[in-house]
């Protein structure tokens, strides 16, 4: 196994690690910007105002892109155990 194996499925594993966070992290930063706007514009400083939203929006993205990202990790890995008589050798 040489050093170049190594950085390729590592290189692969990140880009796929980014290709599942982005759902997730792209919709709640944009939910959380517009409770943090609220906040400040009434002042109300509550925490679960910004906890509560958050999670729903988690979970409404995890029911719909949530089979889609379940694919993508399998593929890999799939992948991943299909190439090793290749990466070993």
């Amino acid at each position: 196994m040489t050093p170049e194996i190594i950085y390729n499925v590592a290189q692969e594993a990140m880009v796929i690690a980014v290709k599942l966070a982005i759902p997730l992290l792209i919709p709640t930063l944009v939910v959380g910007l517009i409770i943090a706007m609220f906040q400040a514009a009434t002042q109300i400083n509550e925490s679960t105002l910004t906890f509560v939203p958050k999670i729903v929006v988690i979970g409404a993205v995890l029911l719909l892109v949530g089979p889609m990202m379940l694919q993508l990790f399998l593929d890999y890995f799939r992948d991943l155990i299909r190439d090793i008589p290749n990466l070993i050798g």
